[in-house]
């Protein structure tokens, strides 16, 4: 079983103030936890592949077309803006 303080180091990294009894609610709960990777550590995996991702994903790209623009609003907006440069809007640095 998890020691006390164990737990306590462990509530303290995740800068969390437990009580007595929640103490000993995690002591038990991470024991089980700890107790079934144990048993997980007893199966035998060797005929099974490394897996990186538990779906087979692929990335869906779309295919690149050019919009259209409504370059008239674009000009407007670009006039009502206070600073701009080289035909961009230019603003405050963010970070």
């Amino acid at each position: 079983m998890i020691s006390k303080e164990k737990v306590k180091y462990i509530a303290k990294l995740a800068r969390l103030a437990l009580s007595e009894k929640e103490i000993e609610r995690y002591q038990n709960d991470l024991s089980k936890i700890l107790e079934y990777f144990e048993k997980l550590k007893e199966v035998d995996v060797s005929r099974v592949k490394p897996t990186f991702h538990p779906l087979k994903i692929k990335n869906v790209f779309r295919e690149d077309v050019e919009t259209k623009k409504d370059i008239e609003k674009i000009k407007k907006l670009i006039e009502l803006m206070p600073e701009k440069k080289d035909g961009y809007l230019k603003v405050k640095k963010v970070l």
